[in-house]
This record gives C-alpha cells, sequence and structure tokens, in this order.
C-alpha cells in the first residue's frame, strides 16, 4: 500500500533527468515532461482566486512550458475544456481537465502561442518553484519557499518587494 501514499520524497530525482509523467486519479490521462525539471527551480505558484478554485487547493503548483515538450494521452477520451472568461485581462485561460475525477492537467492562454501551462499536482515530485503570481492574494498564513520572486499580480509586473 505504501506505493499509494504518493510521498515526493520516495523518489530519486536523477530517475527524472529526461522526463517526468504524471496522471489524474483515475488514470485516464497522462502528462510526459520531456525535459528535465530538477536542475533548477522552475515553475510557479499561483494565487488567484480562479486558480484555488481550479485546484480546490489554497494555491495551484504550474508549470509553464513549451507545448513540444509536453506528451499528452487521453485514453479513456475523457479530457474536457473549460473556457475560464472570468480573468483580470479579460482574455480566457483554457483549462482542461479529466471528466471524470475533475483533475486539473492543463491550461492554455492565447497570449501564449506554443506554450501550455501544467498543472503539476499529477506529477509524482514537483521541482520547487521559482515565483508566484497573485501573490497579493495569497492567503496571509500561506509561506512561500525562500528565493521565490513574487508577483502582486502578473507575471513580469510589479513584485511584492516594490
Amino acid at each position: 500500500m505504501s506505493h499509494l501514499t504518493g510521498d515526493p520524497k520516495r523518489h530519486d530525482l536523477s530517475s527524472f533527468k529526461d522526463s517526468i509523467t504524471g496522471s489524474c486519479l483515475c488514470g485516464s490521462i497522462t502528462v510526459t515532461i520531456n525535459d528535465n525539471l530538477f536542475t533548477e527551480p522552475r515553475g510557479h505558484f499561483c494565487h488567484c482566486e480562479n486558480c484555488r478554485k481550479a485546484t480546490g487547493s489554497v494555491v495551484a503548483t504550474n508549470l509553464n512550458i513549451e507545448e513540444e515538450k509536453v506528451d499528452i494521452k487521453d485514453r479513456d477520451g475523457t479530457l474536457k475544456l473549460y473556457a475560464d472568461k472570468a480573468t483580470k485581462s479579460g482574455n480566457p485561460i483554457y483549462r482542461y481537465f479529466c471528466a471524470v475525477d475533475g483533475n486539473p492537467i492543463f491550461s492554455k492562454v492565447d497570449f501564449m502561442p506554443g506554450e501550455v501551462t501544467i498543472s503539476m499536482g499529477c506529477m509524482p515530485v514537483i521541482p520547487k518553484p521559482e515565483m508566484a503570481s497573485f501573490a497579493a492574494h495569497r492567503h496571509p498564513w500561506f509561506v512561500e519557499p525562500d528565493g521565490i520572486k513574487a508577483y502582486r499580480t502578473i507575471r513580469g509586473e510589479e513584485t511584492m518587494d516594490e
């Protein structure tokens, strides 16, 4: 039964030097990222209300990456799309999820062609994030790891230190 606990500490990170594969809860959808994510901090936390709702958590753990480095298999045809139009910019976020278990899988936005945002909760282990977006919206008790660049809202704009 110990394999069901999902303890990320049981993984040797060197086994993911070429790729990492995760899945939704029911196993219908698998996501393989063909890149080494563990040589430096990668990905980001998102504290916006929509990402919190989509993940059902205090924060979303995401990774923006080139689409050609990602292989998504939808074995049972359960991958569905929700066009989230209630965004800061008014531009939709296309959120893909498993229709059987509700797991968020990935999202896309029109202003980042050729990139995909992977919902990292489906992975067996997650790299330390390099940044946080919508940090002004994080819960006051949430403590992010040291060294993360925290943007008040959108990445690339004003940071919490400014």
